[in-house]
């Protein structure tokens, strides 16, 4: 009988251990939960708390935002190399030695215009190989070569813009203005701002 028994007794405390272990192992889980909670909790607070003190920085830091926007943001130049090109006139021999500054939107732009700058050349030197000293004696006719340098320095990159010159040509007659409107519909906007001459010399 009391051998018996001794089994009966050796078996409790064998599955009292294990409910133990599972205590225990559910006990160090809960706590392990815990700490990580309050530490995430910790860490929350300490995030606003350093956004308290940052917050001067920021409004410090507050020009960067300005960089991006155009209006505030000073101008950026890209200056080609001066152009020398014998004019179209028929009667004498004239050239025009002309040098030419792009100003772009941001240093980004002048980037990429300076990547495209042989083609860019090419095209504003076939530009002016067409034009005659009459066209750009004028103030209108160098407005116009500037809305036309304009329109080539984009053009290498893909950027077509719109010839304003023949929009505002037919402007006596009022039916192919129409015409040239609902082709303008949406109009690309140019990297390229204005067109500025640093020298203009024709003889």
């Amino acid at each position: 009988m009391a051998t018996a028994a001794a089994p009966a007794a050796d078996a409790a405390p064998k599955g009292g251990g294990k409910k133990k272990l599972i205590i225990i192992i559910a006990a160090v889980l809960l706590l392990v939960l815990i700490g990580g909670g309050a530490a995430v909790m910790l860490l929350k607070k300490k995030a606003p708390a350093e956004g308290e003190d940052g917050a001067e920085d920021t409004h410090e830091a507050a020009p960067a935002p300005a960089a991006h926007a155009k209006p505030g943001a000073p101008p950026t130049f890209v200056p080609l190399d001066p152009f020398t090109v014998n004019l179209s006139d028929k009667e004498v021999d004239r050239f025009a030695q002309i040098g030419i500054t792009l100003e772009v939107v941001d240093a980004h732009t002048a980037d990429q215009i300076k990547a495209y700058l042989p083609a860019i050349r090419s095209n504003v030197l076939m530009l002016l190989s067409h034009k005659s000293s009459v066209e750009l004696l004028t103030i209108e006719g160098k407005e116009k070569l500037a809305r036309e340098i304009r329109r080539e320095s984009v053009r290498p990159m893909g950027i077509e813009l719109d010839d304003e010159d023949e929009d505002e040509a037919p402007a006596a007659a009022d039916a192919p203005v129409k015409k040239k409107k609902k082709k303008k519909k949406h109009q690309v906007e140019s990297p390229v701002t204005n067109v500025l001459f640093s020298t203009f010399i024709v003889q």
